[in-house]
């Protein structure tokens, strides 16, 4: 299984108080809605911040060697979803392109 770390930020800052409960799951929710047979999407959850939804994207392995990594399963999953629903276009920017020459590099950005 493949573990990917995304986040999107947000367009403005979350007040002072605490960011809705719900908000996490919304955006869950509006992933698997967009997610296919193609994206291997096992399972996804994350946390809320002032500026930003962090997301764990867990992702089993691709059917074959050419396939796509898991993080360019993840970076087409968030632009397909923002791309598609109002909700994410209108809470946060959309998701940073991903840069080819890191597709497959795992070490951690520094």
């Amino acid at each position: 299984m493949d573990i990917v770390y995304a986040s999107l930020t947000r367009r403005q800052q979350a007040g002072d108080g605490p960011a809705p409960v719900a908000e996490v799951g919304e955006v869950v929710d509006v992933l698997w809605a967009h997610a296919g047979p193609e994206d291997h999407l096992e399972h996804a959850g994350g946390r809320i911040e002032a500026d930003r939804v962090d997301l764990l994207l867990f992702f089993l392995p691709p059917d074959s060697a050419s396939a796509d990594s898991a993080e360019q399963r993840a970076a087409a999953l968030l632009h397909r979803a923002h791309h598609a629903s109002p909700l994410l276009q209108r809470r946060y920017l959309p998701p940073p392109e991903l840069d080819p020459a890191r597709a497959h590099d795992t070490r951690p950005t520094p």
